[in-house]
């Protein structure tokens, strides 16, 4: 194992897009002696281990900034990733270098700045298999300040200095200042390097940035007066007063990140476009060693150059710059993703821009008018075409309006599966029947033939529902999916409900139906990090339910814990939902020797003895051996009603067959937004995800860009041993894993054996 000298430390500056779960903040290493081999062939790569794992990661090199040991191990004591990016352009960093045992400093306390010396300077945390940790500075508090601290000295039951009772403090350097500076105050900025005119960026829940109009003083506090980029609600201009403490020049935020460029290299396109047309804000195209898209983020003039230029945000990182022109940052984005060029070289992207002959990936949408209307019926994508008819930017169902629990609903149901076809088809109402058209030939065909719906097909499914429920908001607002799944299954196109229910508690065999079960937990369980499978034979067993016959599609919705939306931070989705011991009436194997039962003990349910999962069925052999034992002398199994062509002293050699259900759909919800995942293919890495909102072009006049990515990495944790599994952080999975163990809200299963396009 390589020693702590031997390794080259780095932070991480920008999210690298196929790792979701990293952030901007984190620090990372790799060995010297390989990190000089590859700077010397212009590598563009390097293998990092960020701290806190063990195996390592291929980044891009411009998405790391190299550190000092000891700067690293200074930023590791603050716990936040953005904190770190921030200091990492500030002062405090340079100044707490030169800082020693015995320096007499001004340490912040409970929003109180307080003097004292430093005693201590190193790591207050264990022993870890990291080659560094977070170093932080023990300071004795003098004078008037002695007993206003925390401890003694002593962190973790560990003593590193001696000082009188609750006059030691351990804090970060960003918390430490110099005792001969001028004021105690967070050293993140200073007005000595601000001035009016300067571009700065300034923080609240994230990095805004502006230009620094005024700085002023207000009852003791220094606040600036910032032109900003943009304001609260998103629009250009206007004015915004921030702390000192919370702003930072924007050339000391992006010290080093970009070199030096010529724009005179810069592509020189003729045509001419009406600045009316172009905007900031418009998806436009440009000729740069070919064609290249992107969104233009800034317009104005720059030095040495009389003609109006454009700063464009590229699809893809073919650029030059992360919106940083020589020093100076015109927007932000991602690192390479950057190019400026002649605004009058932009011109408006063909595939999106709505004028009088659009095109919305490869049809014609009638000058953005009327949504696109398929006749032909086509059945779902298949999974030999998905990643190449599905996948991508403006791709899925366009969400609009509060509309993602209907967008992630029909995706779900409708883009790779054939379950619920039958709603397209059948013969309904004819005052229903715009409905039922205008779901199957401007969304489903759609869907399925070009991999995309407009949302105007949507809000047109959305109009005629909310005239038909006399809904007034169901153009407006948020719904549940399972509101408008059984609007319209039930009370529309009135569906044969696919789920059929027998209550076992006395309702003279009369069976209920239901369109999804909503599935409801008592407190007497023991489950932490239940699987479907679980929560589903559970909510069974407790509201006493079987199935009185196998459901073509089972729409399940997850437990809630009273004003909470989830009972457990974590389920683990059962690909496979094995409901032969859920049925009411059928054949079922024996839990110890598997041959046809005879006997349930429903006392035996929660007996982890035989197994965690399933309802207990025994052969009558096995049913006398495991009721001799004296803990269940007091159960009552109850006899089985065998089907017809088994012999009634269920010792039927036969194994009765096992009735399963797969799952192939998840929908999710996080602070009030619906995304999915679909189950595309047969590999257990056929996963895609999908989010009708997940970009917008423009403000109020603009759109929203729906994305379907593939997620390998979802199969990947699905089919890990469960104890694996368990050990998985959440923040830690890879790309969207995490919203899918997280956030599931709703699952739905098929029964392979009923398709309509098989």
């Amino acid at each position: 194992m390589s020693s702590a000298d031997d390794l080259k430390y780095f932070m991480l500056i920008a999210q690298p897009p196929s790792h979701g779960y990293l952030k901007p903040g984190q620090i990372c290493h790799t060995h010297k002696t390989l990190y000089e081999g590859r700077k010397k062939r212009n590598d563009t790569v390097l293998p990092v281990t960020f701290i806190g794992e063990t195996y390592e990661r291929d980044l891009k090199a411009d998405l790391l900034r190299p550190l000092s040991r000891i700067a690293a191990e200074l930023l590791l004591a603050l716990e936040d990733n953005a904190e770190r990016i921030m200091a990492l352009a500030g002062q405090a960093l340079v100044t707490s270098l030169a800082l020693s045992k015995g320096s007499q400093v001004f340490v912040e306390y409970k929003n109180e700045w307080l003097t004292g010396v430093i005693q201590y300077i190193g790591r207050i945390t264990p022993c870890t298999r990291d080659p560094i940790a977070g170093v932080f500075f023990g300071v004795e508090l003098q004078g008037e300040h002695k007993g206003k601290g925390q401890n003694d000295g002593s962190f973790s039951s560990k003593n590193y200095f001696r000082c009188d009772r609750n006059s030691g403090i351990f804090a970060p350097f960003t918390r430490i200042k110099p005792k001969d500076s001028k004021t105690p105050m967070s050293p993140k900025t200073s007005t000595e390097i601000l001035k009016s005119g300067d571009r700065v960026a300034y923080f609240d829940e994230k990095a805004h940035h502006g230009m620094v109009m005024e700085i002023v003083d207000d009852e003791g506090i220094k606040m600036v007066l910032i032109s900003t980029d943009k304001d609260e609600e998103g629009k250009v201009g206007g004015v915004k007063q921030v702390p000192l403490d919370y702003v930072i020049k924007e050339e000391l935020l992006n010290k080093d990140e970009t070199e030096k460029i010529d724009i005179s290299h810069y592509p020189e396109i003729g045509g001419v476009v009406d600045s009316a047309e172009i905007t900031v804000g418009s998806l436009v195209k440009v000729i740069y060693n070919g064609p290249v898209y992107g969104i233009i983020r800034w317009i104005g003039y720059m030095p040495d150059f009389p003609e109006k230029r454009a700063g464009l945000e590229l699809e893809n990182d073919c650029g030059v710059s992360d919106g940083t022109l020589n020093g100076e940052r015109y927007f932000k984005c991602a690192p390479k993703c950057g190019l400026f060029v002649k605004l009058s070289s932009c011109k408006p992207d063909d595939r999106f821009s709505v004028s009088k002959e659009t095109t919305f990936n490869g049809y014609y949408d009638n000058d953005g008018e009327n949504p696109c209307v398929e006749e032909e019926n086509v059945p779902p994508i298949s999974s030999e075409d998905v990643l190449n008819r599905l996948t991508g930017c403006m791709k899925g169902v366009q969400g609009h309006c509060n509309s993602c629990y209907m967008d992630s609903a029909l995706f779900s149901l409708f883009s790779c599966s054939s379950v619920l076809d039958s709603l397209l088809f059948k013969s309904t109402k004819k005052e229903d029947k715009p409905i039922q058209n205008t779901l199957l030939k401007e969304i489903v065909n759609p869907l399925r033939k070009h991999g995309f719906v407009r949302e105007k097909s949507v809000m047109k499914l959305r109009q005629l529902l909310q005239k038909r429920s006399r809904c007034s908001t169901y153009t407006t607002d948020e719904k549940d999916p399972e509101e408008f799944l059984t609007l319209i299954m039930q009370e529309v196109l009135s569906l044969d409900p696919p789920l059929k229910l027998w209550n076992q508690s006395g309702n003279n065999g009369k069976v209920e139906t239901s369109y999804y079960y909503q599935i409801f937990m008592d407190y007497n369980h023991d489950l932490v990090l239940p699987t479907v499978q679980q929560l589903l034979e559970h909510s069974f067993y407790s509201n006493g339910l079987k199935l009185a016959e196998v459901p073509a599609c089972l729409i399940l919705t997850m437990p809630r814990s009273g004003k909470s939306f989830k009972m457990f931070p974590k389920i683990i989705p059962s690909t496979e939902l094995d409901i032969t011991g859920l049925l009411s009436h059928g054949p079922q194997p024996c839990v110890l020797c598997g041959q046809l039962a005879s006997k349930e003990c429903a006392e035996c349910f929660r007996d982890a003895v035989f197994s965690h999962t399933g309802f207990k069925y025994f052969c009558s052999t096995c049913s006398t051996q495991v009721h001799s034992h004296q803990q269940r002398q007091g159960h009552k199994p109850s006899t089985l009603q065998l089907p017809q062509g088994f012999l009634s002293s269920g010792s039927d050699p036969r194994t009765p067959p096992r009735e399963k259900l797969e799952l192939f759909a998840v929908l999710c919800i996080e602070t009030s937004h619906y995304v999915s995942f679909v189950k595309y293919g047969p590999q257990a890495t056929d996963w895609i995800f999908f989010d009708s909102m997940a970009d917008r072009i423009g403000e109020e006049e603009g759109y929203n860009v729906p994305k379907v990515s593939p997620c390998p990495e979802v199969g990947q944790y699905l089919h890990m041993p469960l104890a694996q599994l368990a050990n998985q952080i959440p923040r830690d999975m890879e790309g969207v894993a995490k919203r899918l163990f997280c956030d599931g809200y709703m699952y739905l299963y098929q029964s392979r054996s009923i398709s309509l396009y098989r």
